[in-house]
């Protein structure tokens, strides 16, 4: 009788775990929270940690810190580097930017990165509200991951 008893909660443990795993939550990485002296930002990546050479689809909210009321038709730009040498940090660098998007959900901008190689990058974001306003900026690193391989040339050249 008790094999039966821990049998019967085994199983219906098994049946709440894969019932809470199946509900339609957020699909993709978490976001990452940031916050500026003004700014509060949500930093939602497509794919994480992305791949080199792979085009980056980024989802940024901005909110103000104070009133938590998103920012309407601000200005930002996200952009990335990372050193070539790493003997040389502060030498030439690999870099990636791109302006960000406003719209069409209020408080939301969007923007886009293309990592060229693998490795650890230094990533920001610049941002002001307005013209008005000083420009404010939050870091991050990132690690990129090497470049997904390209399966469509073996399939056109001919080779299963």
């Amino acid at each position: 009788m008790r094999r039966w008893a821990m049998t019967g909660l085994a199983v219906s443990t098994a049946a709440a775990a894969i019932a809470v795993t199946g509900c339609g939550g957020p699909k993709g990485p978490p976001p990452l929270r940031q916050n500026s002296q003004s700014y509060s930002f949500t930093i939602k990546p497509d794919d994480s940690p992305p791949h080199a050479r792979q085009d980056i689809l980024y989802t940024i909210q901005v909110f103000d810190s104070k009133t938590r009321q998103p920012i309407e038709n601000g200005e930002g730009q996200l952009f990335a580097g990372k050193p070539i040498d790493p003997d040389a940090p502060t030498g030439p660098q690999s870099k990636t930017w791109d302006g960000m998007t406003y719209g069409p959900e209020i408080g939301t901008y969007h923007a886009k990165l293309n990592f060229v190689v693998a490795g650890t990058w230094a990533v920001a974001i610049r941002f002001r509200r307005d013209t008005l306003r000083p420009l404010e900026r939050i870091d991050w690193m990132q690690d990129v991951f090497d470049e997904r391989p390209d399966t469509t040339k073996a399939k056109s050249a001919g080779q299963p």
